[in-house]
């Protein structure tokens, strides 16, 4: 087992969690937007990721001060793109859950052996988000 790089995991689960605070909020904020026949599912899916990307958050930041951090105040950079149709939402979706899921291999790059316990974590991540990706890849089959 090599050393964990303390400030490096920390600094990476500090953009997790700015990220995923994010995510609670762009969540709520599409589950608020949709509109047609199908919305009550789709709300109901949105609000359902806001959740978990409130609890994925509260995870990081245990982790975080764990660590000694310090949990960020921030939330990462969001665009409005002020497109609400429900392909949009969900491509835009996709595009964030992506993004999560470089993020969370990033942390794993760099726990990788010097901390099984953040490996089991930032490999439990992973498969959540890539699930997130298959899912909302599927949902946007019907508009291809």
């Amino acid at each position: 087992m090599q050393e964990l790089d303390s400030q490096k995991t920390i600094d990476i689960l500090n953009a997790i969690m700015e990220f995923e605070l994010a995510g609670v909020v762009r969540y709520t904020h599409y589950s608020l937007m949709v509109t047609g026949p199908n919305r009550i599912p789709i709300v109901a899916f949105f609000k359902a990721q806001a959740t978990e990307s409130l609890l994925h958050a509260q995870q990081v930041g245990e982790i975080l001060t764990g660590l000694e951090g310090h949990p960020t105040l921030r939330i990462a950079p969001m665009e409005e793109t002020f497109k609400h149709n429900v392909k949009d939402i969900l491509q835009e979706s996709l595009s964030h859950e992506k993004k999560a899921l470089d993020m969370y291999k990033s942390l794993l790059d760099t726990v990788n052996n010097a901390s099984i316990y953040l490996e089991e974590f930032a490999r439990g991540m992973i498969g959540q988000e890539e699930m997130h990706n298959l899912e909302l890849k599927k949902m946007l089959r019907d508009f291809s």
